[in-house]
């Protein structure tokens, strides 16, 4: 059956992330990076159109391939599970998101803010050289909510959905978000169909994200009803339309104050208040980091049981 099998891919895709990580070398998605510069350079023009044409032809020939790779494996169901399994892998992070916080946690308990700041560019683009204990903890807290969701939740979110294509275009978007989604001179118009296109395809996956992070709050010493009410709360005050409920969740879980002002080369960016409490600490981001894996698991539970569910609801269609 379909969907059980894809179920099976995405399980053995997350198990294969927790114990392998991401590779640190040839990356499928440094690949797409590379790929995809190749396109803004014929392709780039101070304009949105431009942005729009840019994101299609860097994107398009990945989903056509998935989309391809889906239709041959479907009628054999082992090699369905094996192409969502390393679709699923090569797309998750959560591995070494969870891994780079937990580092993050141990620098800053140690003191040593040369060695944290040092640290801060595997999780995050603003400036490290300005920030203190407080506010490096702040970023590393806020990266790891956001990118629970781009790098694991919507990834589950859409693998289940729409299997292999839905995975690697997700991917794909969420990748040139990162390379062309800026506020700047350069990307201000150019990257504005893929930053909407990433928003799109993400705004379902945070919000669950966020549910997710408030459900297994006990898990890392959180309050259930606590993480809920300040995710309700303070969610929508965001300038992003996704990043927020992420934020949020986290801040009421751990207890802790995200928001406030962040540095981005000479771009200054300032963030309202998420949450109650103190700054982050090291305690909080070694928590944060717990609960990156947590959701993760949750996530695959979630999409495994809706595949189940789908599954049996197209077997009892069938016998009737």
């Amino acid at each position: 059956m379909t969907v059980i099998h894809r179920a099976l891919g995405l399980v053995l895709g997350t198990l294969a992330d927790q114990i392998l990580s991401d590779p640190r070398r040839h990356h499928p998605v440094a690949w797409f990076g590379s790929w995809a510069t190749t396109v803004e350079r014929r392709t780039w023009a101070d304009d949105h159109r431009a942005g729009a044409r840019f994101t299609v032809a860097a994107v398009a020939p990945v989903t056509l391939a998935a989309l391809a790779v889906e239709g041959l494996s479907r009628p054999r169901p082992w090699a369905q599970v094996a192409t969502t399994a390393i679709a699923t892998w090569a797309a998750l992070g959560t591995r070494r998101l969870a891994d780079e916080g937990a580092t993050m946690a141990q620098r800053l308990a140690s003191g040593d803010l040369s060695l944290a700041r040092e640290q801060l560019p595997n999780l995050c683009g603003r400036d490290p050289s300005r920030l203190d204990a407080e506010g490096l903890g702040r970023a590393t807290v806020e990266s790891m909510a956001e990118n629970t969701n781009d790098a694991g939740v919507c990834t589950l979110f859409w693998g289940a959905v729409a299997g292999v294509p839905g995975i690697l275009t997700h991917r794909c978007l969420n990748t040139l978000d990162a390379m062309v989604g800026h506020r700047n001179e350069r990307y201000g118009r150019f990257g504005s169909a893929a930053a909407l296109s990433d928003d799109a395809v993400a705004w379902i996956p945070a919000r669950i994200t966020g549910a997710l992070a408030c459900a297994t709050a006990p898990l890392v010493g959180g309050d259930r009803r606590r993480a809920w009410h300040i995710m309700r709360r303070d969610g929508a005050q965001h300038p992003s339309p996704n990043g927020g409920w992420c934020e949020a969740a986290w801040a009421g879980v751990l207890g802790i104050r995200l928001g406030g002002e962040n540095r981005y080369g000479e771009r200054v960016e300032t963030r309202p208040t998420l949450g109650d409490g103190p700054r982050p600490g090291p305690a909080e981001v070694q928590r944060a980091s717990r609960l990156v894996t947590a959701v993760t698991w949750a996530a695959t539970g979630v999409a495994v049981a809706a595949l189940a569910a789908l599954g049996g609801m197209r077997g009892r269609g069938r016998r009737r």
